[in-house]
C-alpha cells in the first residue's frame, strides 16, 4: 500500500539520520577524550545532573512573576479599602481600637466573607461601599487562591527536588518525573501542613492574647476559616486585629486550597483507575470495529492509540475530527503526508 511505503520510507530516513548523528557524537567524544581533565569531567557530570532542572526553573520564574502581580493587586485593593473605611470610620459602629488597623481589619473580614459583626456599616454610604467591596473581594480571593497556593506548592516542590539531588542514591530524572506525576499529591501535603500550622497558631494566639478558653478559641478558628463568622467570638484587641489581618487571609485561602487539592486527588485517583481498566481489559471484535477509523478492516497502531485515548477520556471524537480537518487543510497535494512544500503552499 502507498501508506505503508511512505511509512517505511520515513522510518528508513529517520534511522539513517539517527545513525549519522550517533556516529558524529562518538567521533566527537573520541577526539576530546584525551584532552579532558578531571575538573572538566566533573563539570560535565554536574551539568548532566542539573540539565533536567532547566525546564523546571522557567516555570518557577513564571509563577513568581504571577504571585508578585497578585500581591500587588491585593495591596492596592486593601489600600483603597482602608482609605475608604478610614474616611468614614464614624459611619461604622462596633468595638474599635485603632482607626487604620480597624479599617484594614474590616476590609479583610469583608473580602473573605467572614463578617463577624463586631464592626458593621451604619450609614447608607458605608453600606454601599461595603457591598461593592464584598463583591470585588470574592473575585480577588479566588484569584489569590489559584495563584498564591500554586506558587507556594511549586516552590516547595522545586526545593524538594534540589534537596533530593544532593543524595547520590536518587536519579535526577526519576525524581523530577515523580514530582511532576504526583504534583497534586505534594500540593495537598504542603497545604495540609500549612493548614495545621495556621490552626495551631490561631488557637494559641486567641488563648494567649485574647484570653479565650481552648474550646472558644477552637470554635472561633473554625468559624473564621470556614467564613461562617458567627460573631460571638472574634478578635477584639488591637494586637488581635493586627494578627487577624494576615491570619484570616492566609487561613481562608489555605482551607479553600485544601479542599481543591483534595478534590483533585480524588479525580486523579478515579482517572488512574479508569486508565488501568482500559489498558488491562481484553479487546473484543466490536472494539476492533470501533477502532477501525478508515474502515479497511485493519487497525493500525495510530488507530489503536486514538481509540484507547478516547476510551480513557483523554480526547473525544470531536477533537479527532477537528485535527483531521486541519491535517487535510495542510495536506495541499493530498498525498496523505505533510512535507515542507505542503507547509509553504498552505
Amino acid at each position: 500500500m502507498a501508506d505503508e511505503d511512505v511509512r517505511q520510507s520515513l522510518l528508513s530516513s529517520t534511522n539513517d539520520s539517527l545513525n549519522l548523528n550517533e556516529t558524529k557524537a562518538i567521533q566527537r567524544r573520541k577526539s576530546h577524550h584525551r584532552s579532558k581533565g578531571p575538573s572538566e569531567k566533573e563539570s560535565q557530570e554536574q551539568e548532566k545532573v542539573l540539565q533536567p532542572l532547566i525546564n523546571v526553573e522557567p516555570t518557577f520564574v513564571g509563577l513568581e512573576f504571577r504571585i508578585k502581580y497578585v500581591l500587588l493587586l491585593l495591596a492596592l485593593y486593601l489600600g483603597i479599602g482602608t482609605l475608604w473605611f478610614f474616611l468614614i470610620k464614624n459611619q461604622i459602629y462596633g468595638k474599635k481600637t485603632n482607626g487604620v488597623i480597624d479599617a484594614i481589619y474590616f476590609c479583610v473580614v469583608t473580602m473573605t466573607s467572614v463578617g463577624y459583626g463586631d464592626l458593621v456599616p451604619h450609614s447608607t454610604l458605608a453600606k454601599i461601599l461595603s457591598c461593592i467591596y464584598a463583591f470585588t473581594g470574592v473575585a480577588l480571593v479566588g484569584l489569590i487562591l489559584s495563584n498564591a497556593a500554586d506558587y507556594i506548592a511549586e516552590k516547595q516542590g522545586i526545593l524538594l527536588v534540589k534537596s533530593m539531588l544532593r543524595n547520590e542514591k536518587f536519579n535526577t530524572a526519576e525524581v523530577l518525573m515523580d514530582v511532576e506525576t504526583n504534583r497534586d499529591k505534594y500540593k495537598f501535603l504542603m497545604t495540609s501542613l500549612l493548614l495545621v500550622v495556621l490552626i495551631i497558631s490561631g488557637i494559641s494566639f486567641l488563648i494567649l492574647v485574647e484570653g479565650m478558653e481552648f474550646i472558644d478559641a477552637f470554635y472561633c478558628v473554625c468559624s473564621t476559616m470556614t467564613t461562617l463568622g458567627y460573631g460571638d467570638k472574634s478578635f477584639s484587641t488591637l494586637e488581635g486585629r493586627m494578627f487577624a489581618i494576615l491570619w484570616i487571609l492566609s487561613s481562608t485561602i489555605c482551607l479553600g486550597q485544601f479542599f481543591l487539592y483534595l478534590a483533585a486527588l480524588y479525580t486523579e485517583k478515579r482517572q488512574r483507575s479508569l486508565v488501568k481498566w482500559v489498558l488491562n481489559r481484553k479487546l473484543t471484535p466490536s472494539d476492533l470495529e470501533a477502532a477501525d477509523m478508515d474502515h479497511d478492516e485493519v487497525v493500525s497502531a495510530a488507530e489503536f492509540i486514538l481509540y484507547k485515548l478516547k476510551e480513557m477520556g483523554k480526547i473525544c471524537q470531536d477533537d479527532v475530527l477537528l485535527l483531521m480537518e486541519r491535517f487535510k487543510d495542510l495536506d495541499v497535494d493530498h498525498s496523505g503526508t505533510l512535507t515542507t512544500d505542503d507547509l509553504i503552499l498552505s
